[in-house]
């Protein structure tokens, strides 16, 4: 694991409504990513922001 996927583990993704992802923003806590995607969801219905910790090779997933 790499030292800034070790410091900062959380990342926000929005999804689309064709279904593409997008890494918006990496966060050292699971709080502080919560927060962040609640607030861009409140941006419109077109986006889903949720939160995900990354896994060992800097991929989302929770592990």
């Amino acid at each position: 694991m790499s030292e800034g996927t070790a410091s900062l583990p959380w990342s926000v993704i929005r999804r689309d409504d064709n279904g593409n992802r997008y890494r918006v923003g990496r966060y050292a806590t699971e709080a502080e990513a919560q927060k962040i995607a609640d607030s861009f969801g409140n941006l419109g219905p077109k986006q889903l922001y949720t939160v995900e910790r990354l896994g060992q090779n800097g991929d989302g997933g929770r592990g």
